[in-house]
């Protein structure tokens, strides 16, 4: 059973995983440079990552299943959206985590923090 946590957020309750499983990626270098969903200018060497539905400015930890590495990142963009992936990471980060070479991870993250002034 996953766990839940109940953020009570502007009289609103939302109910937000705290963890999640699935298969990371990372962005390819075509996106350096540009803008992502929160506005923010995307850089390859910035620990930050997209997730589909996290608020911008979540930090989540990002663990390597197979190696135990771990690397803490901030949400500022959307996706990914291919199935089975739930988080895409930058390039720094991917190498972090040890998966730089073989594109893919499976991986655990965890919500550190919610930035609650996003929702």
């Amino acid at each position: 059973m996953n766990q839940i946590v109940y953020a009570l957020l502007f009289g609103l309750c939302m109910l937000v995983p705290i963890k999640q499983k699935g298969i990371a990626s990372y962005y390819s270098d075509k996106f350096e440079g540009r803008k992502t969903a929160s506005g923010e200018i995307f850089r390859q060497n910035k620990f930050t990552a997209a997730h589909r539905t996290l608020p911008f400015g979540t930090e989540v930890r990002v663990i390597n299943d197979d190696t135990g590495d771990s690397v803490n990142v901030i949400i500022n963009d959307r996706g990914p959206f291919i199935k089975g992936r739930i988080i895409d990471v930058s390039k720094e980060a991917a190498k972090r985590l040890g998966f730089f070479k073989q594109g893919l991870a499976n991986v655990t993250i965890e919500i550190l923090n919610i930035d609650d002034e996003e929702i």
